[in-house]
């Protein structure tokens, strides 16, 4: 008994730690969306380069996504938690004392590659340490733990910048991930395969990527991914507080505090998608679906009125679409389902570019939109500037939706000739609706 319930702390001991790394990765990679008006005056740009900024770290976040799981499946989590914290570190650094776009540009670099592995080294060891009844709800419970984070940048990093600089906030940001790097490497544990030789190991990486995506369940977690989050991401990550301070007229903390109530409802909304997870595997992709739809409905309120809206509706607003972050982990989930154990990482990595891939896009949308439909030079926007560059989020939507539907029906197709056949929904309701 005592030693079962020394390994059971253990266990909760190595995903707490694990927890808290995503949590100080999360507010790395949101830092730089409460200093949206601070980055354009200090680097003199205009919202492409702003735009650019930003996506650089996703982009080098979602290109890392298969190389940092091949890797993951090579070294474990402790090894790529670590050396992701510290790179992170690195590039707060730089970004710390950087008055060039070209500098900044190489410290979200850093930033992306090093938040890479993070979460799903978080994921490998909860399929590891955990039963898989547990598995949706404890990756949804990190998802919210994470999401915490960009409460610190909504908070502390924002009062941080404000009060103290730009120069001040980014170099505490940097101690705080070497901070994160010791604690990984002293808590996380999980045994490390042996790697083999480099030409295996060329090849191994090779079959890795196809092996981990040639299951269409897995490009359907892909989708799943990429179609829930990304109007969150574009405004926690970017274009929220510029939009909310200068088209919707609030002050700085009026804008942050929009963004809490985005958190606040990602985090409320996450154990219940990993609750309905669990209990409804055949019907994961409805809650995908239903948060798209929600997402779309508060985008056409929004853009419907060409007048500054009050922060209630604001909210309202951010609650929903804040939603959609922790609904894409069901994309994680089929990743789980349809990959084996040794090829989890890899496939992981695969599913979780899906949502960047969007918010990547979507920020270059917004910011490509805003530069043609506003004067030359122009470093801040009006609303109706605003209101067209978002109504291209449009594109996104509707390539997510196309390609959650697609892979739907595929994957049932396979799942079918596996002989798992999901019921149609009138044939469950008329199974469980009692006879007189």
């Amino acid at each position: 008994m005592t030693s079962a319930l020394a390994t059971q702390r253990r266990v909760w001991g190595i995903y707490v730690a694990a927890v808290v790394v995503y949590f100080v990765a999360v507010t790395h990679r949101t830092a730089l969306g409460v200093a949206g008006v601070e980055a354009l005056e200090r680097f003199n740009v205009e919202a492409t380069g702003l735009a650019i900024l930003s996506v650089t770290q996703v982009a080098t976040y979602a290109a890392m996504q298969i190389p940092s799981g091949h890797l993951l499946d090579r070294f474990g989590p402790r090894t790529m938690m670590t050396a992701g914290s510290l790179v992170m570190a690195a590039g707060q650094l730089l970004l710390a004392f950087s008055d060039h776009l070209a500098l900044a540009i190489a410290a979200r670099i850093l930033i992306g590659a090093g938040d890479a592995p993070i979460f799903i080294s978080a994921g490998r060891l909860i399929a590891h340490w955990f039963p898989a009844r547990r598995v949706p709800v404890l990756m949804q419970v990190t998802g919210l733990i994470g999401q915490a984070g960009q409460l610190a940048t909504a908070i502390p990093v924002a009062w941080l910048l404000h009060a103290h600089g730009w120069e001040v906030t980014f170099s505490t940001l940097a101690v705080v991930g070497v901070g994160a790097a010791a604690i990984a490497f002293t808590w996380v544990r999980m045994p490390r395969p042996v790697p083999g030789s480099i030409e295996h190991e060329r090849d191994r990486f090779w079959a890795s990527i196809r092996l981990a995506t040639e299951h269409v369940g897995t490009r359907l977690g892909f989708w799943s991914h990429f179609l829930p989050p990304f109007s969150a991401n574009v405004i926690a990550l970017l274009w929220g507080v510029p939009f909310f301070v200068t088209a919707q007229g609030l002050t700085p903390a009026q804008a942050s505090g929009l963004l809490i109530v985005l958190t606040i409802a990602a985090m409320i909304t996450g154990p219940i998608a990993g609750v309905l997870t669990a209990r409804h595997p055949l019907r994961r992709t409805w809650i995908v679906l239903g948060s798209a739809i929600a997402s779309l409905a508060a985008w056409i309120v929004l853009l419907s009125f060409s007048t500054p809206r009050p922060w209630w509706q604001l909210a309202v607003f951010c609650a929903v679409i804040g939603m959609g972050g922790p609904i894409s982990l069901v994309g994680i989930d089929f990743a789980r389902s349809f990959s084996s154990s040794e090829r989890l990482g890899t496939a992981t990595g695969f599913v979780n570019i899906g949502g960047f891939t969007s918010t990547i896009i979507g920020v270059l949308l917004v910011g490509v939109v805003l530069q043609v439909v506003s004067p030359p030079g122009a470093t801040e926007y009006t609303l109706n500037q605003y209101r067209v560059a978002f109504a291209s989020l449009l594109l996104v939507w509707v390539a997510g939706v196309v390609g959650v539907l697609r892979n739907r029906r595929k994957t049932r197709e396979v799942m079918a000739a596996e002989g798992v056949v999901v019921p149609r929904i009138r044939d469950v309701v008329r199974r469980d609706t009692p006879k007189n």
